[in-house]
């Protein structure tokens, strides 16, 4: 039956629409297009979406355009009921004809269809808005994404920015830095750029609370858990605005400042304790991980973490135990308790290879008998259990894994680089031996101080080898009222 449905002439479309898409072939879409209709192929849901994808793709031509808006009239005409990918598709084609409101109208209208719109499907609008300069439009787009739940990231954030910036929307401006304080805290090149050019120019300049009321401002970062006031800019006159560098205890090269360390909810903490063990009972054996917890319960709790399989192979080719103790005993001295790290290594470490040395046999079984040491299950990804014992003892964590891949974009993006930037200590590797960088003693997030300068972090340099460059804007001089 379903060799039957694939020979179909439907079938059979829905075939070469796809390898058209694949290979982003447009022209021999319309073909495929234009004999279906002639030969009277009923069309679905799919061909329609492969076709409106493909051109909104090849949005150079405008008669390829005003194709993609016949084929959707024709849909509605067929009555094949759209979906999101649809309307996303359709608005794509009115952003490339320059026309955002088309766009915006087309998310209003899959609100009539009972479809929610993704972050995708209002990108067409706001971007098409922000282009032409029209402001007022783009805070209309961003106003019904918040109403529908939809979260702006860096790219729509950094939009909204640059638009505000050009039309001289002071609080605008403020609002999304506060935004991308919260949802970003890193940003790129581009925003950085954006919010560069802010503090350069003649508006930002004018704008500001000369004398400011020092107790409000006080009481505005004691409220948000710190590094930010929230009330507004504070100062007068130009800003300095320079590319710097923070020292290890977080104090401004350029200014003198130094940076706060914010805070974790202890709350936040014992709910991603719970989210991790959740997705970890999915992707693991679940009765595997439950042993690993009871276990934990046991030995627990632990002043440091380690990821054995990284920290023993970190500049070196083959697996190295004389290099994973190095940084265990280097663990253990630093430990207020002076106990042993939680070493978590995969089976096959503990059992095969360099772990038959006698040297390795005998560290291997000090480890165990200590209560140090866990190996996690053949078949197992080991990542879960060293960040869930990390988690749950609240402790640090010893691991250069930059946590990026897809398992931890599972674990959202709000929590897990707060946690990981308090409690992630990296290892670097020289003749002298393995060197740990503790966690920076201040958060790496976009600040505010109580003097009114702000400090920006950047994506540029965020390894051991390039410090990290940051974006710093003070103004000359502090007129605030004091407190009386």
């Amino acid at each position: 039956m379903r060799k039957a449905r694939r020979q179909s002439p439907e079938g059979l479309l829905k075939h070469n629409l796809d390898m058209c898409s694949r290979h982003g072939d447009l022209l021999e879409a319309l073909r495929l297009y234009e004999e279906a209709r002639r030969d009277g192929v009923n069309l679905a849901l799919h061909h329609y979406n492969v076709l409106l994808y493909l051109c909104a793709l090849d949005g150079e031509r405008d008669s390829n355009l005003q194709r993609g808006f016949d084929i959707f009239q024709s849909m509605v005409m067929d009555k094949v009921v759209p979906n999101e990918a649809t309307f996303t598709s359709a608005a794509r084609i009115a952003a490339a004809k320059e026309d955002p409101d088309m766009a915006f109208d087309l998310i209003k209208q899959m609100k009539g269809f009972g479809i929610v719109p993704k972050l995708r499907s209002y990108g067409p609008a706001l971007f098409g808005f922000v282009e032409k300069g029209m402001a007022e439009r783009a805070y209309e787009v961003d106003s019904d994404m918040v109403a529908n739940g939809v979260v702006a990231e860096e790219a729509e954030l950094a939009a909204i920015l640059k638009v505000s910036v050009t039309a001289k929307h002071a609080h605008k401006v403020y609002e999304t830095m506060h935004r991308l304080r919260a949802a970003v805290r890193q940003v790129s090149e581009a925003t950085a750029g954006i919010i560069e050019g802010w503090f350069k120019c003649e508006t930002a300049a004018k704008v500001g609370e000369e004398n400011w009321d020092v107790r409000k401002v006080k009481e505005g970062v004691v409220r948000g858990g710190g590094g930010w006031h929230g009330q507004g800019w504070l100062g007068s006159g130009e800003w300095k605005v320079v590319r710097t560098q923070m020292d290890g205890a977080g104090i401004c090269h350029s200014c003198g400042e130094k940076l706060v360390s914010i805070d974790i909810d202890p709350k936040e903490t014992e709910n991603f304790a719970t989210s991790l063990t959740n997705l970890a009972c999915q992707k693991e054996v679940k009765a595997d991980f439950v042993r690993f917890q009871e276990w934990l319960q046991k030995y627990g709790p632990f002043d440091a973490v380690v990821d054995g399989a990284n920290v023993g192979l970190v500049s070196m080719h083959t697996f190295s135990f004389y290099q994973l103790n190095s940084v265990v005993k280097q663990l253990r001295q630093m430990s207020p308790s002076k106990r042993l790290p939680l070493i978590i290594l995969h089976k096959n470490r503990v059992t095969g290879g360099p772990a038959q040395h006698p040297n390795n046999k005998k560290l291997l079984e000090h480890w165990k008998n200590s209560g140090a040491l866990y190996a996690t299950p053949p078949g197992s990804n080991d990542d879960w259990y060293w960040l869930y014992a990390a988690v749950s003892c609240k402790c640090l964590l010893m691991t250069n894994d930059e946590m990026r891949d897809h398992l931890f974009q599972l674990l959202g993006t709000t929590f897990f680089p707060r946690w990981k930037e308090k409690h992630q200590i990296r290892l670097s590797v020289s003749q002298r031996g393995p060197t740990l960088h503790m966690p920076p003693p201040y958060s790496i997030v976009i600040q505010e101080t109580e003097k009114g300068s702000w400090h920006v972090p950047t994506i540029t340099g965020d390894n051991l080898e390039t410090p990290r460059q940051w974006l710093c804007a003070t103004r000359p001089r502090d007129t605030s009222l004091q407190d009386p």
